[in-house]
């Protein structure tokens, strides 16, 4: 058995609905009956960016970030994403070195951005004390 199971069907045009365990997705590549398949991979990044972050805090002593809002966008050349970047703030007040350091060990333990194509990984920017 896999570790994570969809399914997903279209039945005309570019809507696909996808079932993941008991929730529904549907996406279209035109925006209209839901996000584009593009705009869901960059939500999907930047919320496992957010538990990648917590963790790397927590594992440096840092236990509250409070809350945590990342600004997302993302460039595509040809269709193609082409570059990702992250807008990064974060309630608790924590000095800058820490911040990019934090930012760094999250990348690396990002398993969304690990799935990504090499050279495709966010560039990321942090604000603290900011929320």
């Amino acid at each position: 058995m896999a570790d994570l199971e969809t399914t997903t069907v279209s039945t005309e045009g570019h809507v696909a609905s996808s079932r993941l365990g008991d929730f529904r997705l549907t996406t279209d590549a035109d925006d209209d009956a839901g996000p584009n398949p593009s705009a869901v991979l960059l939500a999907d990044y930047a919320a496992c960016y957010v538990s990648a972050l917590r963790v790397a805090a927590a594992d440096a002593g840092h236990d509250d970030l409070g809350e945590i809002r990342i600004e997302a966008e993302a460039d595509r050349a040809d269709g193609v994403l082409d570059a990702i970047r992250f807008d990064v703030a974060v309630e608790a007040a924590i000095d800058e070195t820490d911040a990019n350091a934090l930012a760094a060990d999250a990348l690396d333990a990002s398993h969304v951005g690990a799935a990504l194509r090499e050279g495709l990984r966010a560039d990321v920017s942090v604000e603290t004390d900011a929320v």
